[in-house]
């Protein structure tokens, strides 16, 4: 690692990068130098053979630099420029010199380190409604990026559970600490007790193209707005194993890391968004594992620190690791599912007023204006050009949505979470059919009845067309013959029914003890959001 000491303090010196005259900034990290000048970013791999990554040539860094770019420039062209050679000698170097190239650079636009994920968060300036933007960015990435196929050795039962064991046998192998053994032992036992019942899943995902080239390291210090933009960057070019994953295990990630950093709600939030763009339900019934296996790889990481520590650094990486085995621990807890429905015409805030809701109970939302496109091909935000009582609005329609609507819910349940279907339920029998589904599932049931005076209803339908971009197609027509057709909630309806003014914001602290009696469940862990 000695010349590539020398060579990393050669570009360093005023004058050998473009733009370095003021000074050259270096960030080191396990397995990279990053050299900050002027407008870019310069990336020189080390000369390592770690086992799970492979850097100990010339060729195999150029290698891996030609990966980085290709795969990074799916999520983030703006920041991934070019792969340069480095000619001349460590004492020398020239860049994109002819001749014989002594090491690779990868050349980045660079960024302020400002606009992380990871430090706009921490900072308190994360827009939450960022998130809804992220999720679609990954949803429409994963569903760009290259599928495995079944015989290539990735995604297939034993390929997934492989680094899941893993984990616990290095753990074990550098830590003895007697507060770990119990809850490291029940992780263990739920996720071999798991992998059991859902191997012929696992493989099925992999039939159904939902094993695919991700970003493989998808974490709140691997996003970054980037002209007012959430982008994807860093992601895993050394492992082909860790990036051709299934899309569900690339979302666990990021959900566990807001998890672990106390915002679960966020992390509801984007889950909720990414399901909604990629349809991709099914994935909840590995979700969990999924999560629990994204909290066990920060537990080994952080049991690797600790071996390698001493005094009050091993207690704080001990602690870390202590912790994301508890986190590990708190995602095998079986959910608590739940049959939720809304009422009430277009305009009535279903749908915005009741994000606090989501964020605040792990609720999944199965959106009806959604669902019924998707039925037909179209993405949420595209316009039908139907008519009132035609096209994707005939009854036959409206009941091929609603059945739709019942079919998920039961996919959603059966993994184990609540679900609020968002529908207008403005006829009596479209509620019938999902209480007494309800009740064939054994789940509690409850109606979320979304009222707001006709002159608001009116302002805000218009207002919504105006702007376009929704999955709703309502106008006033739709409107007013929605107030002229409903059909009233009846005294048995009442009773499982929670009646919420959305005039104004609705103040969920005030209601969600109404609906506890409804509905009791305890808030999410690791919270700190209220509605």
């Amino acid at each position: 690692m000695e010349c590539s000491d020398e060579l990393v303090r050669s570009l360093m010196r005023p004058g050998v990068l473009p733009g370095s005259a003021g000074g050259v900034e270096l960030i080191e990290t396990h397995i990279s130098w990053v050299l900050l000048a002027g407008r870019h970013a310069w990336k020189l791999k080390k000369p390592l053979d770690l086992g799970f990554l492979d850097f100990s040539t010339v060729d195999k860094r150029r290698a891996a630099c030609e990966a980085e770019l290709r795969l990074n420039r799916r999520t983030a062209p703006e920041l991934y420029e070019a792969v340069v050679a480095v000619g001349g000698s460590t004492q020398a170097p020239r860049l994109d010199a002819d001749g014989v190239a002594i090491d690779y650079l990868v050349r980045m636009r660079r960024f302020d380190q400002a606009a992380l994920f990871s430090t706009l968060l921490d900072e308190g300036r994360l827009a939450p409604a960022l998130f809804d933007r992220l999720a679609r960015h990954v949803a429409d990435f994963h569903a760009a990026a290259a599928p495995a196929r079944p015989g290539e050795g990735f995604g297939d039962a034993d390929a997934v559970h492989a680094p899941v064991r893993e984990n616990f046998a290095q753990i074990r192998a550098r830590l003895d600490d007697a507060a770990l053994c119990a809850p490291l032992t029940a992780v263990e036992a739920w996720a071999e007790a798991q992998f059991a019942a859902l191997q012929p899943l696992f493989d099925a995902r992999l039939a159904a193209g939902r094993v695919r080239e991700c970003h493989g390291d998808l974490h709140l210090g691997n996003l970054v707005l980037l002209d007012g933009a959430p982008r994807l960057f860093d992601g895993i070019e050394f492992s082909a194993a860790l990036r051709w994953t299934d899309v569900i295990a690339d979302v666990a990630f990021l959900v566990m890391d807001l998890q672990a950093r106390g915002r679960a709600g966020l992390g509801a939030r984007f889950l909720n968004a990414w399901l909604e763009r990629s349809g991709d339900y099914e994935g909840l019934r590995v979700l969990r594992y999924y999560l629990c296996y994204r909290a066990m790889v920060r537990a080994k990481v952080a049991a690797i620190r600790a071996a390698q520590l001493d005094a009050a650094a091993r207690v704080d990486s001990l602690a870390e690791c202590r912790r994301y085995v508890g986190l590990a621990l708190a995602s095998t807890r079986p959910g608590t599912p739940a049959l939720l429905i809304t009422c009430g015409v277009s305009g009535a805030g279903k749908t915005s007023q009741s994000q606090p809701l989501l964020e605040r109970r792990g609720l999944v939302r199965l959106r009806a204006d959604v669902e019924r496109k998707r039925l037909f091909g179209l993405a949420p935000e595209a316009a039908s050009g139907s008519a009132p009582n035609a096209g994707l609005y005939t009854p036959a329609a409206t009941a091929r949505t609603y059945a739709r609507l019942a079919d998920l819910t039961r996919v959603v349940t059966a993994a184990g979470y609540p679900v609020l279907v968002d529908a207008t339920f403005l006829q009596r029998a479209q509620r019938d059919a999902f209480r007494a589904l309800a009740a064939e599932l054994g789940l509690p049931f409850a109606i979320l009845a979304f009222e707001a005076p006709p002159a608001l209803l009116r302002a805000r339908v218009q207002q919504r067309a105006a702007a376009g971009g929704d999955a709703s197609e309502a106008d006033l027509a739709v409107l007013e013959a929605q107030l002229v057709a409903r059909e009233a909630l009846e005294s048995t309806e009442l009773a499982r029914t929670l009646v919420i003014d959305s005039g104004t914001a609705p103040d969920w602290a005030a209601l969600l003890p109404r609906l506890d009696a409804l509905w009791p469940v305890p808030a999410m862990d690791g919270s700190e959001e209220q509605p």
